[in-house]
């Protein structure tokens, strides 16, 4: 399929590894070129050579979008290259921390809320006007499927159910502007490095339990089955998807909608 992305620009953050690398090389493949945001200097240069380099048109830059005025400075570096204006902005930022006790500190909760909602508010705020002034874009929120259910950290939980939320929401008030904002949810993926890898290392057995009782396909999803599906999302033919959300989980969750 055809997904007409040739020379559409995109902003994935948190792309260095896992569904982030996964997303820039599955919206590369489909022609679009790609701008990868990481903390790491490291990930960007081995991703941009997998994507064929500066000279294929793709950029990338170290960032810690969590510090304050980040969003901002990214925003101004990118008006100076042939990024701007940007048409696709995948949200990817996110993650745990570690922190897990239901009782946390409200500044612990306050570095959820930077890491996982506040940077995607800043750079919708900064890059939807470009967008309505276009009066095009795709705007992708990457929220996980604990958000539509009572599992895992209380914080982290709490905080991806407020992005798919809002992504519902400005999906309605978007539209009309030819801005199409979706949340994808992604269940137990695999990837080098991350939280199922050392898991099947050092707790074999409670990896093969969850798989057993918690995964309906018996294994866990690819980076790739979420970057294809989230290229999909940012092309015309998702016109349609008007404040979708959309848990891709391989029948982990259990909830009837995924909102």
């Amino acid at each position: 399929m055809n997904l007409e992305l040739e020379g559409k620009k995109a902003l994935i953050t948190g792309a260095g590894r896992g569904l982030g690398r996964s997303i820039a090389l599955s919206l590369a493949a489909e022609g679009a070129r790609t701008a990868i945001v990481s903390r790491t200097a490291k990930d960007i240069e081995t991703l941009l050579k997998q994507l064929g380099g500066r000279e294929a048109g793709h950029w990338g830059t170290k960032m810690d979008l969590t510090e304050v005025g980040a969003p901002n400075r990214l925003a101004r570096e990118l008006e100076q290259t042939s990024f701007w204006p940007i048409d696709i902005l995948v949200h990817n930022l996110g993650g745990t921390l570690d922190i897990r006790d239901p009782f946390c500190s409200v500044d612990d909760w306050k570095l959820l809320w930077r890491l996982n909602m506040e940077v995607a508010l800043e750079l919708n705020l900064l890059f939807i006007p470009v967008m309505q002034r276009q009066h095009w874009g795709r705007i992708v929120h990457i929220t996980s499927i604990a958000a539509s259910e009572n599992q895992g950290p209380v914080p982290y939980c709490s905080i991806k159910a407020a992005m798919t939320a809002y992504a519902r929401s400005m999906g309605r008030v978007l539209a009309p502007d030819g801005i199409i904002v979706t949340a994808v949810l992604p269940g137990a993926v695999f990837t080098e490095g991350g939280d199922w890898d050392i898991a099947s290392k050092e707790r074999p057995s409670h990896v093969e339990k969850y798989l057993s009782e918690r995964m309906a396909i018996r294994r866990f999803g690819r980076p790739e089955e979420i970057g294809d599906a989230v290229a999909f999302l940012c092309s015309e033919k998702a016109s349609f998807f008007v404040g979708s959300v959309i848990p891709i989980d391989g029948g982990q969750g259990r909830s009837f909608f995924g909102y």
